[in-house]
C-alpha cells in the first residue's frame, strides 16, 4: 500500500516542487484620488456588495476566504483531493495624503499557469471599474481637507487649468492644485465632486466670493 500510495503522491509533489501552478500569485494595481482609508473602504464596500466575504487585517488590508475555482483539479491534483481555490489580498497604499495606489493580488492552489489570469480581481470581479463608480455615486469623506482652503466645484466643461485661472488668477497654479488633490492632469478632476485650493494660492476676490466651501 505504500508503494502504491509513493506511485500516486509522488507525481503530484514533484509537478509542485516543479511550480505546476499548484500556488501562484498575480498582481495588479489601480491609482485612486483618496486617501488609503477611503480607497480602502470602498474596496471593502464593493466585495461586500459581491457577496464576497473577507477578513480585514491591520494597516488598510484584508484577505478574502478561499473560493473553490470552476476549473477542474486536473489527473494529479484529483488523486490527493485537492481542489482548485483561490483568493484576494488586497493592499490600500498610501501615495499622497490624498491620493493611494490600491493593489491587489490573486493566490491561487492548484490551478493551471494559463487560467491565473481568469481570476482576476479585474476580470472576475470588475472590482476597480466598480470601486470607480461606486465613489462617483458616494465621494469618500476623506478625499479633501476640512481647513486651510477651499473646495470648489469645476464648471461645465472647465478643467484644472480653467479652474486655477478662475480661482488663483493664474492658470499655472493647476500643477500645485493637481498635487494637492492626488491629480496628474489638467482633465483628471472631471469625475471628483469638488476640488480643494489652498489658501495660499487663493487670490484676494477668490477668497472674498468662495461661497462653495
Amino acid at each position: 500500500m505504500l508503494l502504491l500510495a509513493g506511485c500516486y503522491y509522488a507525481p503530484y509533489y514533484a509537478n509542485r516542487a516543479a511550480g505546476g501552478g499548484t500556488d501562484a500569485a498575480e498582481g495588479e494595481q489601480r491609482d485612486y484620488p483618496y486617501t488609503a482609508h477611503d480607497s480602502f473602504l470602498l474596496t471593502q464596500d464593493v466585495l461586500r456588495g459581491d457577496g464576497i466575504l473577507f477578513e480585514v487585517k491591520p494597516n488598510d488590508t484584508l484577505v478574502t476566504l478561499w473560493k473553490d475555482a470552476d476549473v477542474g483539479a486536473g489527473a494529479l491534483g484529483s488523486l490527493v483531493g485537492k481542489h482548485p481555490q483561490y483568493r484576494y489580498e488586497i493592499e490600500a497604499v498610501p501615495i499622497t495624503d490624498r491620493s493611494s495606489r490600491v493593489v491587489v493580488n490573486v493566490r491561487v492552489e492548484d490551478i493551471s499557469d494559463e487560467d491565473i489570469a481568469k481570476y482576476k480581481a479585474s476580470t472576475r470581479l470588475n472590482l476597480f471599474d466598480k470601486m470607480t463608480d461606486l465613489a462617483a455615486k458616494f465621494s469618500p469623506s476623506g478625499g479633501t481637507p476640512k481647513e486651510g482652503g477651499v473646495n470648489y466645484a469645476l464648471l461645465p466643461n472647465e478643467d484644472l487649468r480653467g479652474l486655477a485661472k478662475r480661482a488663483t488668477g493664474n492658470e499655472d497654479n493647476w500643477r500645485v492644485i493637481a498635487q494637492d488633490n492626488g491629480l496628474k492632469s489638467p482633465t483628471d478632476g472631471a469625475s471628483l465632486p469638488s476640488i480643494w485650493i489652498r489658501n495660499t494660492l487663493l487670490s484676494a476676490p477668490s477668497k472674498g466670493s468662495a461661497g462653495n466651501n
